[in-house]
């Protein structure tokens, strides 16, 4: 097995997209996938039957709708949503987060529509 000295630097895979609601694989980790993603806008309600999700922003601010109530998240912040808990992102501003998910899970859950997208692999660029 190879392994890579090099580490990953997140402003510099974010420097390499500008999509907004498109998820970049950047790392795995055991049956996981390290993801980020720009958002901007409100998405789509949806939950995930099958596995929690962690958000952890990195810049901007995210709210987290939930239908108990919303969570807000600046940088350095994060929040799991528990599994089959629905949820909407919603980004007034432009806001770069992380997500870890399994590896192959759908960023609308069990909701799929014109926003349904899988994860994309970013460029080895460091």
């Amino acid at each position: 097995m190879s392994v890579s000295l090099d580490p990953v630097n997140i402003a510099r895979k974010l420097s390499q997209f500008d999509e907004l609601w498109t998820q970049k694989k950047i790392a795995e980790l055991n049956d996981y996938e390290v993801k980020l993603a720009k958002l901007k806008g409100e998405f789509v309600w949806h939950t995930h039957p099958e596995t929690d999700e962690l958000f952890v922003v990195i810049s901007g601010r995210l709210t987290i709708q939930l239908r108990e109530g919303d969570v807000v998240l600046g940088p350095g912040e994060l929040y799991v949503v528990p599994r089959g808990v629905e949820h909407c992102p919603v980004a007034e501003e432009e806001t770069a987060i992380m997500l870890v998910e399994p590896i192959g899970t759908l960023n609308t859950g069990d909701t799929e529509g014109p926003m349904t997208k899988a994860a994309e692999p970013l460029e080895q660029l460091g």
